[in-house]
């Protein structure tokens, strides 16, 4: 099931690899965090990372820390050399789960295998806010507004 509103932010452990450096639940507690799960055949997740480097530019100076998640959903997405080329490709800049496993995806409760799928987390790591599929962005940044009003 996935998580509920004010339900912790999970251990960020399972990963079968990370790229842009590798982050824990205890670094990221203390800062508001957004974790979006994307996939390389995910043409919406694509689509919103223009909105996700706005919302990057906007309010990572006000202390919002950013994760993505690349979360395969066929067999050929499990290809490292692929994550990485659109890593570069997409300029997916911050700290980037490769969960391979789905260990994230569990951890989650994203047991349908949603992709985009953000989760925003307060400072204090409880969950503020989620959003699945093409209206994600949408909630999410209206939720990013309420938590930093004055950006």
């Amino acid at each position: 099931m996935a998580l509920r509103t004010g339900s912790p932010l999970p251990e960020l452990t399972g990963a079968t690899e990370w790229r842009n450096g590798k982050v824990g639940r205890e670094v990221l507690l203390g800062s508001p965090v957004l974790i979006h799960f994307w996939s390389l055949s995910c043409y919406i997740c694509k689509n919103n990372l223009p909105r996700l480097k706005e919302w990057k530019a906007a309010y990572a100076p006000e202390g919002l820390r950013v994760i993505a998640v690349h979360m395969p959903r066929e067999e050929d997405e499990t290809d490292l050399a692929k994550v990485e080329a659109a890593l570069e490709q997409f300029s997916i800049t911050e700290p980037c789960a490769i969960d391979n496993e789905h260990k994230l995806a569990d951890a989650f409760g994203n047991d349908q295998a949603w992709v985009p799928y953000y989760f925003l987390f307060d400072a204090e790591g409880n969950l503020k806010s989620r959003g699945a599929g093409q209206a994600a962005a949408d909630v999410v940044g209206g939720a990013l507004a309420r938590l930093f009003p004055n950006t």
